[in-house]
């Protein structure tokens, strides 16, 4: 069973469209990612500087343009729900990734399958 040329082509585009988004929504997605993993290394190395002060130390916070003298427990709290927002939001990507590689395998696919097809 053939397809009309106008049809094929109009398959064959949706098809590379689909694609081509994937592929540039999974660039994004591995940049971020390598983001967020260099924002949890900042955390663990300041959370583990922190833990090593003695505990009359004062620490200070930038809020603005300004430093704020910041009780050390407030300081270990916030950095810790900071890296588990980060892992909440590595998991989304990776769900994310994961869905994007399988779109662009099957987009993939599709296209290689409509020129066999078509050939």
């Amino acid at each position: 069973m053939s397809m009309p040329n106008e049809a094929l082509q109009k398959v064959l585009q949706e098809i590379s469209q689909k694609k081509n988004f994937a592929e540039q929504q999974l660039i994004i997605v591995r940049q971020q990612k390598a983001a967020r993993t260099r924002e949890g290394r900042m955390l663990q190395l300041t959370s583990s500087e922190v833990s090593s002060l003695p505990a009359d130390t004062k620490v200070y916070e930038g809020v603005g343009k300004m430093f704020v003298c910041t009780p050390i427990p407030e300081v270990q709290e916030r950095l810790q729900g900071e890296g588990e927002a980060l892992k909440k939001e590595m998991s989304n990507l990776d769900k994310k990734e994961d869905y994007l590689e399988k779109t662009y395998t099957n987009s993939k696919n599709s296209l290689e399958h409509v020129l066999k097809g078509a050939a």
